[in-house]
């Protein structure tokens, strides 16, 4: 796995939202679109795990068969094994790997509450999937979700009266609102089932990369997914007394952050792995 993933090309998407809200339908009409324009994709669908299996039950990837045939297309299910935020704990390492070969990297997760964010902290861009007429997307606003998106999207523009009333509801409770890095979320409606809306919102995710590229922060995005990802796994793994044996959370993640030098998530995991043990023997 080239650790240089961590500083050039692709584009890393997450794709978040509550059931039923349509996220895997939009990503199979997204597919078309990114094909349309000659990229290569990846899609990591994180489905729910069989209660007997522990597996995938790969419903994602059957609702995107249509690309199956597609030599330059991807589908990977990939089960969530009960971890919290909506995602797997392979998908950080995976997503890097599928960088070095594909254009479009898009994570797709098994469904979304209000603590379950943990996909805007493993790619480059969010994107929020809002259901018309649930309830829902003004609620996650509420609660805080709502600051974690790049791009916001209320599918099934089709319903007609309810979805656009949504969209006005999602753009006058976002304002003029800003993220911690300067960005204003967009919120755009779509029909995955009649292929409207489709374009722009290609368009709107592209735009968030570019953002990214211009100001700079594109890499230390990046970086800060990596951190994220070793300090989550090492908490999980030896609690907070791992942890501190590493010098605290804080400390750990600016050395992360402050790295020169680049490894492989698998490679700095297990290095800082040994630490700890190594401080316990």
């Amino acid at each position: 796995m080239p650790a240089e993933q961590l500083e050039t090309g692709g584009h890393l998407i997450g794709i978040t939202g509550p059931p039923g809200a349509g996220k895997s339908s939009l990503t199979a009409a997204l597919i078309q679109v990114w094909r349309r324009r000659g990229l290569k994709v990846a899609i990591l669908a994180v489905d729910p795990s069989s209660p007997i299996s522990g597996g995938a039950l790969l419903g994602d990837r059957l609702r995107m068969h249509a690309s199956g045939a597609d030599r330059e297309v991807f589908i990977r299910s990939l089960a969530c094994r009960g971890e919290f935020g909506g995602l797997s704990a392979e998908v950080w390492p995976m997503s890097l790997a599928m960088l070095a070969a594909f254009d479009i990297v898009l994570v797709e997760t098994v469904g979304v509450g209000q603590k379950e964010i943990d996909v805007s902290k493993m790619t480059d861009t969010t994107c929020f999937v809002a259901q018309p007429a649930s309830g829902d997307s003004i609620q996650f606003l509420k609660a805080g979700i709502m600051e974690v998106p790049h791009v916001i999207v209320v599918n099934k523009e089709d319903i007609g009266l309810a979805a656009r009333k949504t969209l006005s509801d999602l753009r006058n409770t976002l304002g003029r609102r800003t993220d911690a890095d300067g960005w204003q979320a967009p919120a755009l409606s779509a029909s995955a089932a009649l292929g409207s809306g489709i374009e722009p919102l290609a368009d709107a995710l592209d735009a968030h990369r570019h953002w990214l590229l211009e100001r700079g922060q594109f890499t230390a995005r990046r970086q800060r997914c990596q951190a994220e990802w070793l300090v989550k796994h090492l908490r999980e793994e030896f609690g907070r007394y791992g942890i501190h044996r590493l010098g605290g959370e804080d400390a750990l993640f600016a050395t992360l952050m402050g790295q020169s030098r680049r490894r492989s998530p698998i490679a700095e995991y297990e290095a800082l792995r040994a630490r700890v043990l190594r401080q316990e023997n």
